[in-house]
C-alpha cells in the first residue's frame, strides 16, 4: 500500500477497516479540521525542510499491526512520511490530495472530480 484516493480511504472505514489515520499537519490546521479519529503527530514543517528526525522520534506512537494513512495538507509531505514509515515495517499509505482532497471529495467539487480524473489517467 502507497498511495489511497478518497473515495477508497471512506470505502474501507465505512466498512469498518481498522486503519490508523496519522496527520502529519500543524496542530493549528488538525483543530481546523481532520477526518473522524485521525491521530495528530504534527511534522510536517519539519518533513517540509527534509528533517525526518521528529517523525523518526515518534514512530513508537504508530502501530505496526494496523494499515496506516499518512495525511498531510495536499499529500506532497505525506509521500515523505509514509515512505519512512513503509522503510520502518509499517504497512502506510499517502491519501491522495490531503485534506485537500479528502474535503473536496466529500463536497463534490470539481476541482477534485478533474483531479481524481487526473489520478485515474497516471495510474
Amino acid at each position: 500500500m502507497s498511495k489511497i484516493t478518497p473515495p477508497e480511504l471512506d470505502d474501507r472505514l465505512s466498512a469498518g477497516e481498522n486503519l490508523f489515520l496519522l496527520d502529519i499537519r500543524p496542530r493549528d490546521s488538525f483543530r481546523n479540521g481532520s477526518i473522524d479519529g485521525s491521530h495528530n503527530v504534527p511534522v510536517y514543517g519539519d518533513l517540509q525542510r527534509g528533517d525526518e528526525s521528529s517523525l523518526r522520534s515518534q514512530l513508537d506512537e504508530i502501530p505496526r499491526d494496523e494499515d496506516v494513512v499518512v495525511i498531510c495538507k495536499a499529500g506532497i509531505v505525506a509521500k515523505k512520511a509514509t515512505a519512512i514509515l513503509n522503510e520502518e515495517g509499517c504497512d502506510a499509505a499517502t491519501l491522495l490530495g490531503g485534506m485537500s482532497g479528502w474535503n473536496g471529495y466529500k463536497n463534490g467539487t470539481i476541482g477534485y472530480r478533474l483531479r481524481s480524473l487526473l489520478w485515474r489517467a497516471t495510474g
